[in-house]
């Protein structure tokens, strides 16, 4: 008689069987990890292209920039960039000096009257309680999904009532009012300011200027910093308000200063041919920008992450 075959049994234990599903488990998480670090990739390459044709094209002349040996994104043979500087500066006596003291006036009146405003704002929506606080924050969050551009013909018409057309008053005046400045620093002070905080100090004989001043201002400051450099650089990058309220050469910021001569170039064979200066005038513009983002890195990447928490 045969005798009956049992089937082998199994020798892996419990042990094996999580170290198998770990590994496993790994394998799956570093494949999702490469693919995410490829996509990073593919962004940094996407968002630095512009940026490194722009350093490209400002080291080129104008017949360099359409054909140069080197391609689009690279160095042609000859180096202009300080020649194009040189040029760049002294075109139509320095109008372009003009052009760049215009933008900082412009970005810091702005940027400064725009954050304090949006300091106060957003701190009396997060501590204080009144009449009428959730109607006005709803209108003010639907005001944040106006495009700008929307509103520039309303404000060329306001400005033009009252007489402030053609003025420095009719950029400044506008780019005071910064809804999503006042949106983060509510969300700021909401996370960073503790309502017990506040009533210690008033305990302690401390009024509301100096509890708003002495304790909640500095643990608002990594907040501020980003209001600051965003209402800053969405006042620099204005293009259509001066456009549409300003005519005056001489109190063009550098944007609309940079596109009056690309619609000269762009005039065909009557214009002037003026490329390389618009492109290093572009160039030479970001570079304030770029300081600052900087110089004020810990502070903006701070208040970003603490408005993110809400």
């Amino acid at each position: 008689m045969a005798l009956l075959q049992t089937p082998p049994t199994s020798t892996r234990t419990s042990s094996e069987e999580k170290r198998d599903a770990r590994r496993r488990e790994s394998t799956r998480s570093g494949g999702r990890r490469i693919g995410s670090h490829i996509f990073l990739l593919i962004l940094v390459v996407y968002f630095l292209t512009p940026l490194w044709w722009l350093i490209v094209a400002s080291t080129k002349d104008t017949a360099g920039l359409f054909t140069g040996s080197g391609g689009a994104l690279w160095f042609d043979s000859e180096f202009h960039l300080f020649s194009n500087i040189a040029e760049l500066f002294e075109r139509q006596d320095g109008i372009y000096w003009r052009w760049l003291g215009n933008s900082f006036l412009y970005a810091f009146a702005g940027g400064i009257g725009a954050t304090v405003l949006a300091v106060l704002a957003g701190y009396g929506f997060a501590k204080y309680r009144f009449r009428g606080r959730s109607a006005f924050f709803s209108l003010l969050l639907g005001a944040v999904m106006v495009p700008l551009t929307a509103l520039v013909i309303p404000t060329f018409v306001l400005m033009s009532n009252i007489g402030l057309v053609n003025t420095m008053w009719a950029v400044i005046l506008p780019s005071l009012l910064s809804p999503f400045g006042v949106y983060l620093m509510r969300v700021s002070t909401q996370d960073a300011v503790p309502d017990e905080l506040l009533d210690a100090a008033r305990v302690d004989g401390a009024g509301e200027l100096r509890t708003f001043f002495q304790v909640a201002l500095p643990l608002l400051r990594p907040a501020i910093v980003t209001v600051l450099l965003v209402s800053i650089v969405a006042t620099w990058n204005n293009f259509f308000l001066p456009l549409a309220v300003l005519s005056d050469p001489n109190l063009l910021p550098v944007t609309v200063g940079l596109n009056n001569w690309q619609a000269l170039s762009n005039a065909g064979a009557g214009g002037e041919q003026m490329w390389n200066l618009v492109t290093t005038g572009a160039f030479v513009s970001i570079l304030p920008l770029v300081v600052s983002f900087l110089a004020l890195q810990k502070y903006w990447q701070g208040g970003l992450s603490l408005g993110a928490l809400k």
